[in-house]
């Protein structure tokens, strides 16, 4: 049988969530930041590709982004109790992300 301690959980919890806003947060920013990067070297591949400076292979630039990959599994585990073990803290972290995330 599992002991559960709201006293743990409720720490576990408010952990993730301050963790999870805070990261959110930062991702929303850096996200933008990425974007523009982006955005900048696209427009500029574009620009040279125009003036016949490069040639740009748009389909290999592509797939490169769609590229498939596998994951193995692991050793044999009692799933029910890592996943109750994660629970608290991975609500709480998810909360906590999508909040910093919004707010960013």
């Amino acid at each position: 049988m599992i002991d559960l301690d709201p006293t743990a959980l409720a720490v576990e919890f408010l952990g993730g969530a301050v963790v999870g806003g805070c990261i959110g947060f930062a991702t929303k920013k850096i996200a933008k930041i990425l974007a523009i990067i982006v955005g900048v070297q696209l427009m500029g591949f574009r620009y040279l590709e125009s003036q016949g400076i490069v040639i740009v292979d748009w389909n290999r630039l592509s797939a490169g982004l769609f590229g498939s990959s596998s994951v193995s599994t692991g050793a044999d585990v009692h799933w029910i109790e890592s996943i109750l073990a994660t629970l608290p803290i991975g609500i709480g972290f998810i909360s906590g992300f999508l909040i910093g995330y919004h707010r960013g």
